[in-house]
Parts: structure tokens; C-alpha cells; sequence
């Protein structure tokens, strides 16, 4: 059944829904707005004391600082995830940009040995999502916390002498996988959600690092990474690599 149209007397597809059956335009707006972690509620709680407070006895920096809450808010948002299942899938464990992907020989304090493996590592900007996801199923068998700098953590160097908290995962089936959050120039505090023992769903959120970050993602030996450096990853959701395929490492280009 469609609307009739009296210019063309064409009719149109039905191109909405009664609200009783859609989304009504409040539904739409509420729809866009994302939920605060649990983690930043009391960053917003006492930006939102501050803001009220200025506005009373200074507005014009009350209205400064209504603004930083509204960013506050916006850095511990926590969006929904449509997380792919299939088994051999390695998604993203965070938002960001792919900045390096190296084979490397992984950290000691990993427990992986001295073969190497390839390293995905994500750069986390202030503006992106900083929660970070399972990128396999798999139980956690050793969580590692290594205190370290805070140098800008899209330089290399950092997954070594930075600040950071490792897990590593044993999935089902198949290898070790190790996924490592690492504090930044402005990051100063990485917290997790898991332990040792714990098991994890892919895509599940085990932690989060307050201010620009970056996570590494130890693939095992001999597989590749399907995404490439510059490209731009959404957490829980981007497949970093499937452990199922012989697919070789995909080259890009920049457009």
C-alpha cells in the first residue's frame, strides 16, 4: 500500500511506520545518545558539581566548564557492539587508527616465547571510544601489569617502555593470544574489569584507559593481519584476523 501522490499520480513506497510500530522522533533523538560507563560516572558527577557551582559565582567560567563536562561525558561513552561469532575471528579490542603492524618477537613478561608473531597495534585519540573489548573468546591464564613512562603511544617504542596491563587469552581451540593496554602522554590510569581465570566472550568489555592510549594485539604464530596501517578500527566489531584462513597479509593504499 503506498501514499498517493498528486503531482505525479505515482505512488511512493511507505517511507514510515505509525509510532505505534516505529520510532516516533523522540525515539530517533534518544536513540542518539550513547550511555556513560559506569567507570567515568563520577568524572561527570563532579564536572556537573563544579559547572553548577561556577555558574552560580562565575558563569563565565561555569559555562567552560558545562562545556568539559559534556566532553567528559563524551570520552566515557559506551556504545552497543554488533560483534561478529564466527570461530577463528580476531576483532578489534579497541576504537582507533592502525598505526603500526609489525612481526615482533612478544615482551617476556607475556609468556609467549621467543618466536615471533605479528603486532597490531590501534593509536586511541582522546575522541575515540576508550573501552576495550575481548578480541577472542578464551580464558584469561596470566594478566601482567608493568609499570613503565607515558611517552606518546603512537611511538613504537612504547609497547616496550611504556606503562601497561597485558592479558593474555587461551581460546577453545588454538594458540595464545595476548592483547596489551598501554597508557599514553595523557593516559595515566588503565583499568580493568577481569582477572587471571576469568573467562571472556569475543567482544566482551574487559577495561578501559582514561585519555589517549593505545592497545596491542599479539596474533599467533604465522598468521596475518587483514587490516592495514592508517585504516580506522571500531572495537568489537573491525576483524584485526581470521585464524581460519590462509589469506595472505592485505596490502592498501591511501585515497
Amino acid at each position: 500500500m503506498g501514499i498517493w501522490c498528486p503531482i505525479d499520480h505515482r505512488p511512493r513506497p511507505e517511507w514510515r511506520l505509525p509510532l505505534s510500530q516505529g520510532h516516533s522522533l523522540l525515539d530517533t533523538i534518544w536513540d542518539s545518545f550513547v550511555p556513560v560507563h559506569r567507570d567515568g560516572h563520577k568524572f561527570v558527577g563532579a564536572a556537573l558539581a563544579l559547572t553548577i557551582l561556577f555558574l552560580i559565582l562565575w558563569p563565565p567560567l561555569g559555562w567552560i566548564l558545562a562545556i568539559a563536562t559534556l566532553w567528559v561525558a563524551y570520552f566515557f561513552r559506551d556504545p552497543d557492539r554488533v560483534v561478529p561469532l564466527r570461530e577463528g575471528l580476531v576483532v578489534a579490542a579497541g576504537d582507533g587508527r592502525i598505526s603500526s603492524i609489525e612481526r615482533v618477537k612478544p615482551p617476556a613478561e607475556l609468556g609467549l616465547g621467543p618466536e615471533e608473531r605479528v603486532r597490531v597495534s590501534t593509536f586511541l585519540s582522546v575522541f575515540d571510544v576508550h573501552i576495550q573489548r575481548a578480541p577472542v573468546p578464551g580464558r584469561v591464564v596470566r594478566a601482567i601489569y608493568v609499570p613503565g613512562a607515558f611517552l606518546n603511544a603512537a611511538l613504537d617504542k612504547a609497547s616496550e617502555d611504556n606503562e601497561r596491563r597485558a592479558l593474555v587469552i587461551q581460546p577453545p581451540a588454538g594458540p595464545e593470544i595476548a592483547v596489551v593496554q598501554i597508557a599514553g602522554l595523557v593516559a595515566r590510569r588503565i583499568v580493568t574489569f577481569v582477572h587471571e581465570g576469568d573467562n571472556l566472550g569475543i567482544g566482551q568489555r574487559y577495561g578501559l584507559i582514561r585519555f589517549g592510549s593505545r592497545v596491542d594485539i599479539y596474533l599467533p604464530p604465522g598468521k596475518t593481519a587483514l587490516v592495514s596501517v592508517g585504516q580506522l578500527t571500531i572495537g568489537g566489531e573491525t576483524i584485526i584476523a581470521d585464524l581460519k584462513s590462509m589469506e595472505p597479509e592485505r596490502e592498501a593504499r591511501r585515497t
